[in-house]
Order: structure tokens, then C-alpha cells, then sequence
């Protein structure tokens, strides 16, 4: 299954035009991103704010992820102070999955921002968190937070943002978005065979693991009639005929 290095900002000293920080905001989206991550069968790990972004691209690098995905909000040159909005997705204009993961990212905003022409992705050459990691990676500067109005969308659209952001990933990795809901526990009931986990809810799915009759597994969530569940370290898709919830 996919995984993904999620690194909201580490910049609390960004103040919002009305309270709070370029940190906070950051990290509220992606603590509401979690649920609807683990429901949709994507694996993640967040950065260290305490490391930095230098300290986000190594951590990244020394790990296995699919995607590398900064989350930011911007701010004008001072001459503009307060004046611009938009959303601009930063990818590296080397990379084809990067350019396509930000075109996803920048098209799916368009139907929440109350500007739309103004979500755009963007090509970038000087942005650490994009240039110098080996996942795909994009940096998503979600509007301006020192204009009145972006900083007010952003702030009350926090889980409209992160359910966004996770449905666009779900669109880049070819998988369905699963809404989140409780975390169960589920038993297998294979009638004394092995069920096979799958990297994707069908039965042409590629089989990345299998569970014991009997064994129970944590479920995420659910799409049809498959589960997405986690067992020993695996995340995927079970057949839901042979789960009891």
C-alpha cells in the first residue's frame, strides 16, 4: 500500500493576520488528515517539528515513502502585505510524477477555494522539500496568511482541506478515497484457510500479505464489499465476505 511522509510546516514564527501561526494552522490540517488516511490505506509519518525542514527531507530520505507532501501557508513581500491569495502546489519540474501529483492537488482545491482560477501548480527548482528528496514530493502553499480572507478560509475549512488533500491522493495512487469512521476489530472467518490482504479492493488486486483464520485485525475502514485493515505491519484490502465485525 502507499505511504506517505506528511511535513507540515515547523514555522510558528508566521503569524495569521487573525491569530495563531503558520505551524498551528499546518499541523491541524494533517492531524485531521489522519483518520481519512488510514480509512483510505495509506500509510504516513509525520515530521519532527523540533528538526525543521532540513531535518523533514532526511528523515524522509532515510525512509520508504511514495510521496513526500509539505504543507504551508504563504505570506506577500512586504510591499504586498495582505493584498495577494491563492494556492500554489510546488513541484519539481524534473520530476512527471511530481508535476502530476501537484496538477491533482491544485485542480481538486479549485472545488472548495472560493477562488478557483487562483489554485495553480507551480514549478520550483529552489524548494528543499521538493528538489532534495527521493519520494515524489510537492510542497502546497494553501493560501496567504497575512490577507484577511485566505487567513479566515483557512481557518474555518480545516477538514474540508484535509479531506481534500487525502482524496487527491487517493486520485494520485489510483485507490479509493474510504471516509473515516471508528477504528473496529475484525476476525478472520476463511473457513481454516488464509485470506489474503490485497494492495487493492478486488480480486485482480496484487496479494501483498495473508492472515490466519482466526487472527483478528484492525479495520479502517470500509469501500464495497472490501475492508481496509492492518495486520503485522500490513495495510490493505480484505474480501469483507471473510471478516465478522
Amino acid at each position: 500500500m502507499p505511504s506517505v511522509f506528511l511535513s507540515p510546516s515547523t514555522q510558528e514564527w508566521n503569524p495569521y493576520v487573525n491569530g495563531g501561526n503558520e505551524e498551528q494552522y499546518m499541523n491541524e490540517i494533517a492531524d485531521r488528515m489522519e483518520p481519512y488516511l488510514r480509512s483510505s490505506g495509506i500509510a504516513f509519518r509525520r515530521n519532527d517539528p523540533a528538526r525543521g525542514a532540513a531535518g523533514a527531507i532526511a528523515d524522509s530520505n532515510a525512509g520508504h515513502f511514495d510521496v513526500h507532501l509539505a504543507l504551508h501557508s504563504n505570506a506577500a513581500p512586504e510591499s504586498l502585505s495582505g493584498q495577494l491569495r491563492g494556492i500554489d502546489i510546488y513541484y519539481a519540474p524534473s520530476s512527471a510524477d511530481s508535476e502530476l501529483l501537484a496538477t491533482i492537488i491544485a485542480n481538486n482545491f479549485k472545488s472548495i477555494y472560493p477562488l478557483p482560477d487562483k489554485s495553480n501548480p507551480r514549478p520550483t527548482t529552489s524548494l528543499g522539500e521538493v528538489t532534495q528528496t527521493k519520494a515524489v514530493a510537492v510542497l502546497c502553499e494553501i493560501g496567504y496568511h497575512d490577507n484577511p480572507e485566505d487567513a479566515a478560509w483557512i481557518k474555518g475549512n480545516l477538514n474540508a482541506i484535509a479531506v481534500n488533500l487525502v482524496q487527491s491522493l487517493c486520485d494520485y495512487f489510483g485507490i479509493p478515497f474510504v471516509s473515516a469512521g471508528p477504528i473496529r476489530m475484525g476476525t478472520v472467518t476463511a473457513g481454516g484457510s488464509n485470506l489474503n490482504i490485497r494492495s487493492y479492493p478486488s480480486m485482480n488486486g496484487r496479494i501483498i500479505g495473508s492472515i490466519p483464520d482466526g487472527a483478528n485485525v484492525t479495520v479502517y475502514g470500509q469501500t464495497g464489499d472490501w475492508y481496509v485493515i492492518f495486520f503485522q505491519g500490513v495495510t490493505g484490502y480484505v474480501n469483507g465476505a471473510f471478516l465478522s465485525i
